[in-house]
């Protein structure tokens, strides 16, 4: 294959790239930033972004399969930069495809999309799209990539073949979101367990979603295949504690365990109030709680990976317990200093 990677130098674009480098695939990179480590493997590496659609056309020339990984995360409450790159961005991504003869398109979603603020126990793929409830309760993040989701789903046809991929809290050595940014809030004592610290989640160890991309670009060159035109949860096949699970990678870093908790319904108004301060003062950053992020922080949300494993042999070959020591190794060395 010839593949272009879409954020290809992220947390989760990196990874895929590497595997597909592994296999000997010929592949490309679209990243904002240069990515020199990129280019030592034998990536060709493209700067630009995908709210460019002359950027991403360019690089779209010549390849068979786009991986698009590319996005921008978090709880901010301006909605434009969400639906300008994630939403936006996809449709270029789309179009693209199309006008360059690509022939197949895997889409990395988010199980967010389709979240009610709800427990989601074994939750499969005929759960609905939430859009309409996230973007009132101003989860730009997810309900850009609901919609993007949907278009890219659309998208599927005798000339291109599309699925997506939502993944449930990547994490991982080289995680520069989640991880990273639970130590620090606990660091600084600003930690809060939400609810009771009952609610078990679903998670993926990056590799092991890094591998379900490959596998499910593999799938959609198969005639007829059962991948395209579908969506696919991702996650280690086994949901946690929630909290127990932090307070394990609080440990791996040498801190202690979430000590103060808070209740869903006071997280929930402190984050309705947050959202309207920062809304009404244009605050830039994200609010320190929205009631998006309260209901993740309490609820359960865990999914079927059922179908993936059917229709394209997904298997989380690294354990949960094999990720951890690998993790603990990670932030050891990037204590030292000497982490990649």
């Amino acid at each position: 294959m010839h593949v272009l990677v879409t954020g290809g130098g992220g947390f989760l674009g990196r990874a895929i790239v590497e595997q597909l480098m592994s296999r000997g695939e010929r592949v490309r990179s679209l990243a904002r930033g240069a990515y020199p480590e990129l280019a030592e493997l034998g990536v060709e590496v493209r700067r630009g972004d995908v709210a460019d659609a002359d950027a991403i056309a360019t690089a779209c020339a010549g390849v068979d399969c786009v991986i698009h990984t590319a996005a921008i995360p978090g709880v901010k409450q301006r909605p434009e930069p969400y639906y300008r790159v994630n939403t936006r961005g996809t449709q270029h991504v789309i179009d693209a495809c199309r006008r360059a003869g690509v022939t197949r398109l895997v889409y990395t979603s988010s199980p967010s999309v389709t979240f009610t603020g709800e427990d989601q126990c074994g939750v499969d793929e005929s759960a609905p799209l939430a859009t309409e409830w996230l973007e009132a309760h101003r989860s730009w993040y997810s309900a850009s990539k609901a919609r993007a989701e949907a278009a890219v789903l659309a998208a599927n046809g005798l000339d291109l073949a599309t699925c997506a991929l939502r993944p449930h809290l990547i994490w991982g050595p080289r995680d520069n979101h989640l991880i990273p940014r639970l130590i620090d809030r606990a660091r600084r004592g600003r930690l809060r367990r939400v609810g009771d610290g009952t609610n078990l989640v679903d998670m993926v160890y990056v590799d092991n979603a890094a591998a379900a991309h490959v596998q499910a670009a593999d799938a959609l060159a198969e005639p007829s295949s059962p991948v395209a035109g579908r969506a696919y949860f991702l996650s280690q096949g086994e949901p946690v504690n929630c909290w127990q699970w932090i307070d394990q990678i609080l440990a791996l870093a040498d801190l202690p365990p979430v000590a103060k908790s808070i209740s869903l319904a006071t997280a929930w108004r402190i984050g309705a109030v947050c959202e309207q301060v920062f809304r009404f003062l244009s605050i830039d950053r994200e609010p320190p709680m929205t009631r998006f992020v309260a209901g993740q922080l309490a609820k359960s949300h865990w999914f079927d990976i059922s179908a993936a494993r059917r229709d394209f042999d997904y298997d989380p070959a690294i354990s949960t317990a094999a990720g951890m020591e690998r993790l603990g190794e990670w932030l050891r060395l990037r204590a030292g200093g000497s982490a990649d």
